[in-house]
């Protein structure tokens, strides 16, 4: 390249005289002819090959540059997504199935590769917001050891982490698996972001509902309340709340880790358009456990009304026999609408019954989970009267059959709220930054509590058979996380979290008045 352009800068008649040279001594000298002219070749053919290298490689053409100008593309440079070489850490099983120690092989601390390219970690999800206003009764007086060992009473475990290790002192064993698939999920978040927990101390309570009352703290020379982590809380309590074990799994029932379902369910939802669906309320579930679930049950079909309602008992015993064939969460979405009423607290179906794609009809409930703060009524799901559950249900059934459109965007709006803000990754941030808050309010240096036992992965999954072990392998994490959490969004300002608060409220007293003047329209009539 340089001789070409150096051979320019001449200009013309350098060319020329150049030109004339040769031709002169291949008149002259007949003899020299025949190596000239193979010399001539040689240079033409090198220049040819020169040219198409120089096409190919340096300018970007050839065959690349057609296929991309044949499918409309620029040629602007193909920039791809880093690929990282993961190390993958599997779980390490010895002594048959009964490890009992835990393996130095996985990494407690990691920084993740640095990628220029990537983006900026995304905001998380607003209800990440709440948990500013969970943590809001130890903001003033942080958190003592004494505070913590008073939560000791009703807890099912301790859970203590020091320098990225898990340390648990189990004090009551939970219902079923709830307390081991908690404590897993634990582990697989320390597994996911390894070092960046901090050092804490906290006490896990696995019944449903709250028992931190506020009136009990609210009295002159009252202490703080104890900081107590459990599935649900209400307005009325101070319990902190946490994600359940079920998005780890539920081997007693059946239910998969919540990464499995969320993909089982949205094929379900591809399989039958809302359209094609049975046009009526649907509820699954057992009734005994709450007598609003009873008083419920009140509004099934029968030969002297039709109240919209398709509603069926669960006997777990029966499905458990019959190898829980009518269980299957993604073949349960076949209905335009879906009902979601609590039992003895929050419920777990919760969140598989708005995954659906139909309209959840939310009867007013009493405790809320981590994420359903961020849901809001009529946009995710429809409000129904807890005292008034028949004609509730009756008027929303009408009115989503009668205005189809509207009644599919609530459904979808709901699906994609759990499709795309309670993915997994965001579950794993919300422990993550729950935690990392928490420990910020310490007053003390957390240590192992005399009795308490490490746990790790293999501690847990070696020993467990049949769909507990599956269940755990499933959901294990393999390796640290490339990128980092979400960016946790800042607390409300009480004004804006009234603004927030008042306004579902006005939606839900909006629809109660529209039902009560439909029922009285026809009474009239």
């Amino acid at each position: 390249m340089q001789q070409r352009q150096s051979s320019n800068v001449h200009g013309p008649g350098h060319s020329g005289h150049f030109t004339d040279t040769i031709w002169r001594q291949f008149i002259q000298s007949p003899a020299k002819s025949y190596a000239l002219f193979a010399f001539i070749f040689l240079l033409l053919v090198g220049a040819l090959i020169s040219t198409r290298l120089l096409d190919s490689t340096a300018l970007g053409g050839g065959t690349n540059k057609k296929l991309r100008d044949r499918k409309g593309q620029t040629d602007a440079p193909d920039i791809t997504k880093k690929h990282y070489n993961k190390t993958e850490y599997p779980l390490k099983c010895t002594d048959g199935n009964n490890t009992k120690t835990c393996p130095g092989t996985y990494p407690t601390s990691y920084t993740p590769e640095e990628d220029h390219d990537s983006p900026l970690a995304p905001t998380c999800p607003d209800y990440f917001r709440w948990i500013h206003e969970d943590l809001r009764p130890w903001a003033r007086t942080g958190i003592t050891r004494e505070m913590v060992e008073r939560a000791n009473e009703t807890a099912n475990f301790r859970l203590v982490i020091v320098k990225g290790r898990a340390y648990v002192k189990r004090n009551i064993k939970a219902f079923q698996s709830r307390d081991t698939f908690t404590l897993w999920g634990i582990l697989q978040l320390l597994r996911r972001y390894p070092g960046k927990i901090p050092d804490l101390d906290l006490m896990f309570d696995c019944v449903d509902w709250p028992i931190l009352l506020k009136s009990n703290y609210s009295v002159p020379g009252a202490p703080a309340p104890p900081p107590l982590f459990r599935y649900c809380a209400n307005d009325q309590t101070f319990d902190i709340v946490f994600p359940d074990w079920s998005f780890w799994g539920w081997p007693e029932v059946n239910i998969k880790s919540w990464g499995k379902i969320l993909k089982d369910l949205e094929e379900g939802n591809r399989r039958m358009n809302w359209t094609d669906r049975e046009p009526y309320a649907y509820w699954k579930g057992n009734p005994v456990v709450a007598s609003s679930r009873q008083d419920l049950m009140k509004c099934n079909v029968s030969e002297g009304q039709e109240w919209n309602a398709r509603l069926y008992v669960q006997d777990w015993k029966r499905e458990k026999q019959k190898g829980y064939k009518q269980s299957e969460l993604a073949s349960q979405c076949k209905h335009r609408f879906k009902i979601y009423i609590e039992g003895s607290a929050w419920s777990v179906s919760e969140k598989y019954i708005l995954a659906c794609d139909s309209v959840t009809l939310y009867v007013t409930p009493n405790y809320t989970d981590f994420f359903t703060r961020g849901l809001i009524p009529m946009h995710h799901f429809w409000p129904m009267n807890v005292y008034d559950k028949c004609r509730s249900i009756k008027f929303a059934v009408d009115w989503g059959n009668n205005h189809t459109g509207k009644a599919q965007e609530i459904g979808r709006a709901a699906s994609r709220f759990i499709q795309e803000e309670l993915k997994m990754d965001y579950v794993y941030d919300y422990m993550f930054h729950l935690l990392n808050q928490y420990s910020k309010l310490f007053r003390y240096q957390p240590t192992i509590p005399t009795g308490a036992v490490e746990y790790c992965a293999e501690t847990m999954a070696c020993p467990e058979e049949g769909m507990a072990r599956k269940l755990m392998e499933e959901s294990l994490e393999q390796s640290p996380k490339e990128t980092s959490p979400c960016t946790l969004p800042p607390p409300y300002d009480p004004s804006s979290l009234y603004d927030v608060l008042r306004e579902k409220e006005n939606s839900i007293l909006q629809v109660e008045s529209w039902v009560k003047a439909y029922w009285e329209n026809q009474t009239n009539q």
